[in-house]
């Protein structure tokens, strides 16, 4: 079975070789060249056969992954996107059931065999069931490059084109009666089944979360502490939740019944696969559970090893592009590392017991199982979260050991409840106490684990990739170089040293000088930090970039600087671009003081704040008139709205001061509210200005900037329709002698102030 492993992970080093180089028409030239040096390989290692034959089949196999990989782009990819950029008809089968959006309705489509398409419609997508068929005409979209940049996360789900609806669609019942969706409704049933038994939205969520994969009914608040302290993954259904599925059919299916046992296992496994939705860490898991039931019917050893290559190249198969998912590679880097590394770290462990007492053979064996699967999950996994998520869990293996017994019985009760519920609501809902007490049980510990100081890391400090690969290559030393198992202990020494020192260097920058500002790049909104020594105001957090995570991006580097706590936050207005960031903030990092404005909101945003804040026990204050907050030496003036109309311009405004810098913050601020706000308001020369609204062609007038006078003028941008910033605005600073500084061309903006100068 080796050989077939060997084979899966050379077709796998291939594909995703082609995937991620950047070049285009090479693949086949490499794959002619790779089968001529297979030749050559045999020929010149004629009397080891054994490795000639090995480095053939290598070589071979890498050759017929690129020429797989071309052959697909040439014959699935390319005639999609040759249809794109257009309005064109389109007509396909309804693959599962819609999905409402911010903007609208969506909905999954097949417009082929192994083509997919994500339709945007309206409300009235909603009726919409799985094989239905559906038609009409859209704006063709190539969902692998979207504004000239390429694009891999539709292209790793099968999905190749985004259609914009034009008009009303047609819809027939087409296959709507077809066993192949039942999966897809059953799992609708499934969770309606749960909305009725959990009246309780946390638990209902939760268990949802769990049972399916499906995270839009748990709460932002509960989706962050859970993946704070590296419990994510429970979530995310894979290996994990194959084995809670297979440890319940244990209860009823008797074990000396092997092959009843493997056959009813599979089947469910394969049922359940299809039902949350295939994603790659499900089929990985789904496949390599039914190799380990198979091997021993056939009489073969199980090899974990060859069960992982297996599921691996029936993936990339399937679909090449698949490489890409962050949820394939999250997987099967998690399962290698446990693999290859827990049984040795369980070993090293646990030996020391042996001829000790029973109950402490068992106590301490479960106890190390738990935290060697963690750790071997980690090896390979934590270049992956720190490339895609920007953080390393720390406390990971700790919050796996509290929580992960406690949600494996979860999903068994949540399951079981139901299958009950399907019976008996009644009894469903009494027995579904259990799930509420367990849910509750790993919320609270996840909320009691977050507080925790350095519970996790963030690649925010920019030192920290350094000190990764100083870790690696500590670690590579110790494994290679022989001697006493002592030595990774002292490498654990060295390596968490520098971790220390890593962390300290990073925070020196921002605890020095008598004022920092800081604008973190969150694109079309808004996000400034304000700081001196250990004191931190935070103005505003949001953005219309869906693809961006304002608040994730502001609340590590707030923790990255070495704030733990905020003495405020001050909130301008309510629009989506300067607040949708602050709900994971308030969640993540202790606050003093909530600055709101007094006026209607029509968008539920002061609703959700105040909540958080009655919550989290934060002090709210609303802005009626000026407040002065001490800012350490400083003094932070915040004013209350001078505009009318448009939310935009019953806006706080924000002015801090530092000796004689001065910075002003006018949130989306139009000229003729500024007009009105400088001759309400004696406001100093200032040194640095947040220009309003993203710098809009109404913004930052000539009367403003004549009255402020700006050194440096701050525009928080990003990708965006509006024109922002605007040529005008742009030339207003230039003529008023303000330098320019974007966050879409510069990142991060930091100002620092030394003894009152910039």
């Amino acid at each position: 079975m080796r050989t077939l492993a060997m084979i899966a992970f050379s077709f796998a080093s291939g594909i995703f070789l082609a995937v991620y180089l950047p070049w285009d028409g090479w693949q086949l030239w490499t794959a002619t060249a790779l089968l001529l040096l297979a030749v050559v390989a045999l020929a010149a290692l004629r009397r080891k056969k054994q490795l000639g034959k090995r480095a053939a089949v290598i070589l071979c196999a890498l050759a017929l992954s690129l020429a797989y990989y071309t052959a697909y782009g040439e014959l699935v990819a390319k005639p999609m996107a040759q249809q794109c950029g257009e309005d064109a008809v389109f007509s396909g089968v309804v693959a599962d059931y819609p999905v409402t959006t911010d903007t609208g309705v969506k909905v999954t489509i097949h417009l082929a065999p192994f083509v997919k398409a994500v339709y945007y419609g309206d409300e009235e997508l909603l009726s919409l069931q799985p094989g239905q068929r559906i038609g009409g005409t859209a704006y063709w979209q190539d969902a692998g490059c979207i504004h000239d940049s390429t694009v891999r996360t539709f292209t790793s789900k099968g999905v190749y084109v985004l259609l914009y609806g034009r008009d009303v669609p047609t819809v027939e019942d087409g296959e709507y009666a077809s066993i192949f969706f039942l999966p897809q409704r059953a799992a609708h049933r499934l969770k309606e089944q749960i909305r009725l038994i959990w009246d309780d939205p946390s638990t209902a969520g939760f268990v949802m979360a769990e049972l399916t994969g499906d995270t839009s009914e748990i709460s932002p608040e509960d989706n962050t502490a859970v993946s704070e302290v590296g419990l994510a993954h429970l979530f995310a259904v894979s290996g994990l939740h194959c084995a809670f599925l297979v440890s319940l059919l244990s209860f009823f299916i008797p074990p000396r019944r092997r092959r009843l046992c493997c056959g009813v296992t599979i089947g469910v496994l394969l049922f359940y696969m299809t039902m949350v939705g295939l994603t790659p860490s499900v089929v990985r898991a789904c496949i390599m559970q039914s190799f380990l039931l198979l091997a021993p019917l056939f009489k073969r050893d199980s090899d974990p090893i060859t069960a992982l290559g297996a599921a691996l190249l029936v993936i990339l198969l399937v679909n090449p592009f698949a490489a890409a998912s962050v949820s394939l590679q999250l997987s099967f880097a998690a399962t290698l590392g446990i693999l290859c590394v827990s049984g040795k770290i369980y070993r090293l462990a646990t030996g020391w017991t042996k001829g000790k007492k029973k109950l402490l053979r068992i106590v301490w064996a479960f106890l190390m199982a738990t935290a060697a699967s963690s750790i071997g999950a980690l090896v390979f996994t934590v270049p992956l979260t720190a490339h895609y998520f920007n953080t390393f869990t720390l406390i990971s293996p700790l919050s796996n050991l509290l929580c992960v017994a406690a949600a494996g019985w979860n999903f068994m009760a949540g399951f079981v409840t139901v299958l009950l519920g399907f019976i008996w609501l009644p009894a469903a809902k009494i027995v579904g106490g259990l799930s509420f007490c367990l849910t509750h049980y790993v919320l609270w510990m996840s909320r009691k684990l977050m507080t925790l100081p350095w519970h996790a890391l963030y690649f925010s400090n920019r030192l920290l990739k350094y000190w990764l690969v100083y870790a690696y290559a500590v670690f590579a030393v110790c494994y290679f170089v022989p001697g006493r198992k002592r030595r990774y202990a002292v490498g654990a020494g060295l390596v968490s040293a520098m971790l220390a020192l890593t962390v300290f260097l990073n925070t020196l920058p921002y605890h020095t000088g008598s004022l920092g500002v800081l604008a973190v790049n969150v694109g079309q909104g808004e996000s400034v930090l304000l700081y001196a020594n250990d004191k931190a105001v935070l103005v505003d957090c949001g953005s219309s970039n869906g693809y961006m995570d304002p608040g994730g991006r502001t609340a590590d580097q707030i923790s990255s600087m070495g704030y733990d706590r905020l003495q405020a936050v001050v909130v301008t207005h309510y629009h989506a671009d300067h607040t949708n960031g602050l709900y994971e903030v308030l969640t993540r990092i202790p606050v003093d003081t909530l600055y709101l404005p007094e006026m209607e909101d029509e968008y539920g945003v002061k609703e959700h704040l105040l909540t958080i804040a009655e919550e989290k026990k934060i002090q709210v204050a609303y802005v009626e008139q000026i407040s002065r907050v001490p800012l350490d030496e400083n003094m932070l003036t915040i004013y209350p709205p001078v505009g009318a109309g448009d939310l935009n311009e019953q806006g706080l405004s924000v002015l801090c001061s530092s000796g004689t810098f001065d910075v002003l913050l006018t949130g989306d601020m139009a000229g003729s509210t500024e007009r009105k706000f400088i001759r309400t308001y004696d406001l100093p020369d200032i040194e640095a200005l947040v220009v309003g609204h993203h710098g809009s062609e109404h913004s930052a007038c000539d009367a403003f900037l004549r009255a402020v006078k700006p050194e440096v003028a701050i525009i928080s941008v990003g990708d965006n329709s509006y024109g922002h910033p605007a040529e005008e605005t742009l030339a207003r600073l230039q003529r008023a002698g303000a330098t320019v500084y974007r966050t879409d061309e510069n990142g991060n903006i930091q100002l620092t102030v030394h003894e009152g100068e910039e």
